[in-house]
């Protein structure tokens, strides 16, 4: 298990690092806007209930968007990373599940919220790696393939998966250079890359290049 805890520990360490990674647009605007910019600038000062229960309310009311639930997502799959508590673990993990399931149903075609996904199982194999290592390790890999199929030039999906291979590599043994090799490739992708809209994930570069420093 401390094994495997170890191979994980970069993953934890930069996943902590996106939390409010988001640039905190401006308070103008629509309602919706003013609500978002309002959640990230909880999220920024570490308020991370606060922007997951301000985050939840919006997507109740913004039915037709899948961002709001995804930053609820994010946000209590962050918070789990950073706790021990196994109850506290357990809480915001299944908060996490709820808020990225009530958008699965709607599209299982973007490639942001498989990333979510693979993410949420990662957070489940950190906390319990003997019981969820075996179970989730390999429907994770599928998450990643499902998104790198539908967006193979999002820098997040190339970095986050050769992240988890990383962990999975230094767990078994395994030579990592091809995955350094793709980090590379995100980092490259992330100097092009545009996010859709303001509120859109953007996140991930200073993960990357963290992780480019231990490959070398």
């Amino acid at each position: 298990m401390t094994k495997l805890i170890t191979a994980f520990a970069l993953f934890v360490i930069t996943l902590l690092s996106a939390q409010g990674q988001e640039a905190t647009p401006q308070k103008t605007g629509n309602q919706y806007e003013q609500g978002m910019g309002k959640a990230f600038g909880l999220w920024k000062e570490g308020k991370n209930t606060e922007a997951s229960d301000l985050f939840e309310r919006i997507a109740a009311v913004e039915t037709t968007t899948w961002l709001p639930n995804y930053y609820v997502a994010l946000v209590n799959t962050t918070s789990a990373f950073g706790t021990k508590d196994k109850e506290k673990i357990n809480v915001l993990l299944l908060k996490a599940q709820n808020a990225l399931d009530t958008e699965m149903a709607k599209d299982q075609n973007n490639a942001e919220l498989y990333v979510m996904q693979a993410m949420i199982n990662t957070a489940w194999i950190v906390y319990d790696p003997m019981t969820n290592g075996q179970k989730l390790s390999g429907p994770t890999m599928e998450l990643y393939a499902k998104a790198e199929a539908i967006a193979p030039n999002n820098p997040r999906v190339i970095f986050s998966k050769a992240e988890f291979e990383i962990g999975s590599a230094a767990f078994w043994g395994k030579d990592i250079k091809p995955m350094c090799t793709q980090i590379d490739k995100a980092i490259t992708l992330f100097s092009t890359f545009k996010p859709e809209s303001p509120f859109s994930p953007s996140w991930g570069l200073d993960r990357a290049l963290e992780a480019q420093k231990n490959c070398k």
